[in-house]
């Protein structure tokens, strides 16, 4: 007959096992996953146009980064949101596809806070790739670009 062993977990061990999970948990940076209607206005659609600047291939959201010149001449660098990496890698776009100074047009969203930040929906190569980068099923307005809506 095989003895049992129980282990006993005394109120010294639950505070250790209490401590040692909360400073796991606050030694990790916290990125919070926010839907559409939340940082972006769908009455709000921004084309921009021009090179790209710097990209962010991180989760939760990747980020490009266009210096867009407005109608006054003036340049000014957005930043625009796009799917998860791995959504994006799904579709066939990786970070290499999009190389720093290739010119682009996005179409998308600006920010509600009106600052040059955008959710992109689309981008356009020069030589007229299109790829659909913007993030779905978060509240984005259903305009036919995200090839996994419901038709």
């Amino acid at each position: 007959m095989r003895k049992q062993t129980r282990v006993r977990f005394g109120i010294g061990m639950a505070i250790t096992l209490v401590v040692a999970g909360l400073a796991v948990i606050g030694g990790v940076p916290a990125q919070a996953h926010h839907a559409f209607g939340a940082e972006f206005d769908p009455n709000r659609p921004v084309v921009l146009r021009g090179p790209v600047v710097r990209v962010e291939w991180v989760n939760p959201h990747t980020w490009i980064h266009v210096e867009h010149t407005a109608e006054d001449g003036s340049k000014q660098v957005w930043m625009v949101e796009g799917g998860t990496p791995n959504t994006l890698l799904r579709r066939g776009l990786t970070r290499d596809t999009i190389p720093v100074g290739a010119m682009i047009v996005v179409d998308g969203y600006q920010s509600k806070d009106r600052s040059a930040r955008a959710n992109g929906r689309d981008v356009t190569f020069e030589d007229g790739r299109k790829f659909f980068m913007g993030s779905s099923g978060t509240g984005a307005p259903l305009d036919g670009r995200d090839p996994t809506e419901p038709r």
